[in-house]
């Protein structure tokens, strides 16, 4: 028997490919990775979810979650999205400008500016996104619901509501020291 020596006309395996790292200047970490089953006619079927912040750590955050049959298709989905839904924060310094509270679902988020060397005081799934933000000086507080994507997406909706001294100002009309 002879063998067809010529490999023309395929298409490249993914699995061969050599696994290009990116190098985008943004930080990732992984919140939480969770296995959720689907009961099908045949029994039931496993699959993973992942929840992802991307951030650069100087004011732009994002978050993303993603679903595959296996753990690393399912982060890779995630980072993927949070890349696409980054944001720009609004910071003051190492802190945030006041104090807000965030809301997802049941779950809300108090956020509140700390002083100077006071470090990060939050729990659970806060402290990813606010780290990640690049924010050093905070204080927060889950209130109601504790499921992670809650409060994640909670902790977003908070800081998207931050505004600087100057934004206030052009929305008012006014210059910074006249609203001070």
């Amino acid at each position: 028997m002879q063998q067809n020596t010529e490999k023309k006309d395929r298409k490249p395996n993914p699995r061969r490919q050599p696994k290009v790292v990116e190098n985008d200047g943004l930080d990732k970490k992984l919140v939480n990775v969770n296995r959720v089953t689907k009961v099908v006619k045949g029994g039931r079927t496993m699959r993973f979810s992942a929840l992802v912040v991307v951030g650069d750590k100087n004011g732009k955050i994002g978050i993303g979650t993603g679903k595959a049959a296996e753990v690393p298709n399912a982060i890779e989905k995630a980072t993927a999205r949070a890349k696409k839904s980054m944001v720009k924060i609004a910071l003051e310094g190492t802190t945030i400008p006041h104090e807000v509270i965030g809301k997802y679902g049941t779950c809300s988020v108090v956020l509140m500016p700390s002083k100077e060397g006071s470090g990060v005081i939050a729990g659970g799934s806060v402290r990813p996104v606010v780290e990640l933000c690049g924010i050093k000086d905070i204080d927060a507080k889950i209130y109601g619901s504790r499921n992670k994507i809650n409060c994640v997406r909670a902790t977003l909706n908070g800081l998207m509501q931050l505004r600087s001294k100057e934004e206030i100002a052009a929305l008012r009309g006014k210059t910074v020291e006249e609203i001070l």
